[in-house]
């Protein structure tokens, strides 16, 4: 079993910068992919940025060149540097693992509010 635990979500103003974090624990197996997916109130969840255990990243068109995604594989964590906030990034942000062998894994959330 893993364990995926979400910190620094919070309020912003728009313009504003926020970090996400993540941190991997319990029976770890090797992560092939982290990511970041977000639910906007009313909204589909949708992915925001993913890296792969080799460091391939992908994002949403709404976010590039704003977000940056990073992790840490020895640590097993992975970070979401958010710049130039939007009212519209406003959502809960979840944090999602998918290891190499098994079944994928949530965080609970994150609550990011941009105020315009």
């Amino acid at each position: 079993q893993v364990q995926l635990v979400e910190s620094g979500g919070g309020l912003v103003q728009a313009g504003g910068s926020l970090r996400l974090s993540c941190a991997a624990s319990g029976s770890i197996l090797r992560l092939r992919d982290m990511g970041w997916y977000r639910q906007a109130s009313g909204k589909q969840r949708e992915l925001v940025a993913v890296i792969t255990y080799s460091g391939t990243t992908n994002y949403i068109e709404s976010v590039e060149g704003r977000f940056t995604i990073s992790r840490d594989n020895a640590k097993n964590t992975v970070d979401l540097q958010m710049n130039s906030l939007k009212p519209e990034d406003t959502a809960v942000y979840y944090c999602h693992a998918q290891p190499f062998v098994g079944r994928d894994y949530w965080g609970k959330g994150t609550l990011v509010t941009v105020s315009s």
